[in-house]
């Protein structure tokens, strides 16, 4: 098992704090800050890649967020499935479903396409987002 400092563990801790949520550097960094720890900006970049090297923290790309970190906890099962982002709130949500697996395999069988699920995204609006929304009298969900 690699060696694990102060550092890392904070920024694993912070991670598996905020999982359901995109996390850049900058905003670990803010967030180690804000928690009292001593901790340059150059440090939590170079622990992020080296967490990343080891397998222990996955870095993707959401749009023009630039990098963002998760916690890679489940094995690299992330990469199978598809993504949900609230483009309000910056929930991220792991969409395994059934239905999202079998597009995938239509895409593959009728397009000859091979979709990487850890790198696609949905964007819309979450469940708790919408209800607020619904509540104010306003709705972003198309009438029929």
């Amino acid at each position: 098992m690699p060696y694990k400092t102060r550092q890392s563990a904070s920024i694993e801790r912070l991670l598996s704090e905020n999982r359901d949520r995109h996390l850049t550097a900058e905003t670990l960094y803010r967030l180690l800050q804000d928690a009292g720890e001593r901790v340059g900006q150059t440090t939590v970049y170079r622990h992020l890649e080296k967490l990343c090297a080891e397998g222990r923290v996955r870095k993707y790309t959401l749009g023009d967020a630039g990098a963002c970190y998760q916690l890679a906890e489940d094995g690299g099962a992330c990469r199978a499935h598809y993504h949900l982002k609230c483009t309000r709130c910056g929930k991220l949500i792991h969409a395994r479903c059934d239905f999202l697996d079998r597009l995938s395999g239509h895409i593959f069988a009728e397009h000859g396409f091979a979709v990487d699920g850890s790198k696609t995204v949905l964007y819309g609006l979450c469940k708790d987002c919408r209800e607020r929304e619904e509540g104010d009298g306003c709705s972003s969900t198309p009438t029929k």
